[in-house]
């Protein structure tokens, strides 16, 4: 479900916002400031198995004939090749989690990107990714989508590697981050769980719930 954009933002074509009162409520969970490490990681993998329903929900299918305890019938299984999960170095890996618990089957990539700080551009310091992905779908995962840029270059990184049918799905989106990747790559959707007000004079999502990664992984005080 679509939920609606606040303030003056004029929502893009692009962007789904999943609307639903379970991840509310994990969400907020996580954005207070006194939920620890371990519940964080929790809550995070759980509501990225939400997401992940929501971003397979127009998989191909095909019939599959099957034998039940009390006989045959005809069943429903996933079409195509395998999707490919790619998760942008450190803290996509917080959501990878979830999304492989329900697509266990999924090939994984990583990108790993980092600002120079000399040109403040973001430069690839990893890349890895599976065979075949121009023939794949491709679910790029990340919990922020704050200025957009680092999801942005990791998309243009992976088209370049030949994807073409790619998602971007996120925890928390600001409206500029949604702004940045709409234009540069206004043939990606876009997933979250949540759209925010704004972001502050550093670059952190409002109201948000701070650095995610550190979060995650305890590398400073929540």
């Amino acid at each position: 479900m679509t939920q609606s954009a606040p303030g003056h933002f004029s929502a893009s074509p692009t962007l789904t916002v999943v609307d639903h009162p379970m991840i509310a409520h994990k969400l907020t969970l996580m954005r207070d400031k006194a939920t620890g490490s371990a519940v964080f990681r929790q809550r995070l993998r759980e509501i990225s198995q939400y997401l992940a329903y929501e971003a397979t929900r127009d998989l191909p299918v095909e019939s599959k004939t099957i034998d039940t305890p009390m006989g045959p019938t005809q069943g429903t299984q996933i079409a195509g090749r395998k999707l490919v999960l790619v998760s942008i170095l450190r803290a996509g890996n917080g959501l990878l989690d979830g999304f492989l618990d329900i697509l266990p089957d999924a090939r994984v990539g990583f990108v790993g990107l980092a600002r120079n700080e000399v040109t403040l551009k973001a430069e690839e310091y990893y890349f890895k990714i599976p065979h075949s992905i121009e023939q794949r779908r491709v679910l790029v995962v990340d919990p922020m989508l704050a200025t957009g840029g680092s999801a942005s270059d990791a998309i243009t990184h992976l088209k370049n590697a030949g994807a073409v049918n790619l998602q971007f799905c996120c925890l928390v989106a600001a409206p500029e981050g949604v702004e940045r990747l709409s234009r540069d790559h206004p043939d990606v959707p876009i997933l979250t769980a949540a759209l925010d007000e704004r972001l502050n004079e550093v670059g952190y999502i409002v109201p948000g719930l701070g650095d995610a990664g550190d979060r995650i992984y305890g590398t400073v005080d929540a």
